[in-house]
């Protein structure tokens, strides 16, 4: 193991984040204009991507360094009910989207976890989302595969290894949950 090379891998990813600071600005508005509204935030991914969409929604709704009002957010990965009876009877590219079509209104917000931008449950997910007028932000990895095309607003960290685009989101997300906190502590 090259712990260095980890390291220099790590600190592209972090610069990539640097660079999305314009659109991580853009999703922050777009997030609390959702609350504003009234709307409500699904997050939705696979693997390491479906623990991200529950850590943000748990950020939302619980706290994330302050004491606030929680903000309605739900992930779509933690319903194993769901989530069993959907793929079971609809394919598990559907275990997101069906869930939308029931839950998913206009003026409701999507962020979509997928660090290839591949994923087709996600792909999905967002298609019904858009159907539902609702936004969608994307965060990818890679080159945003064609969920950077299909969302509303993509947030690319435009590295290769799934672990470094992994710890990229993660970083996005805390710098969102800031956003609705006010500046870290």
């Amino acid at each position: 193991m090259d712990i260095e090379a980890s390291l220099k891998g790590h600190r592209r990813a972090i610069e990539a984040v640097a660079d999305l600071a314009p659109a991580i600005h853009q999703a922050a508005d777009l997030l609390t204009r959702t609350f504003e509204g009234g709307g409500r935030v699904y997050a939705c991914g696979n693997g390491g991507s479906a623990a991200d969409a529950q850590h943000f929604a748990a950020e939302l709704t619980g706290r994330f360094q302050a004491d606030r009002p929680g903000f309605p957010a739900i992930a779509l990965t933690t319903d194993t009910s769901a989530l069993t009876s959907i793929g079971n009877d609809y394919g598990f590219e559907r275990v997101f989207a069906r869930q939308l079509e029931s839950l998913g209104r206009s003026g409701d917000t999507l962020l979509a976890l997928s660090t290839s931008g591949y994923s087709p449950n996600v792909a999905a997910a967002v298609a019904s989302a858009a159907e539902r007028g609702m936004n969608t932000i994307g965060l990818l990895g890679r080159d945003g595969g064609p969920l950077a095309t299909a969302v509303d607003l993509p947030l690319v960290v435009g590295v290769d290894a799934t672990a470094r685009i992994q710890e990229a989101h993660i970083l996005i997300l805390h710098l969102l949950c800031e956003a609705f906190e006010g500046d870290p502590a």
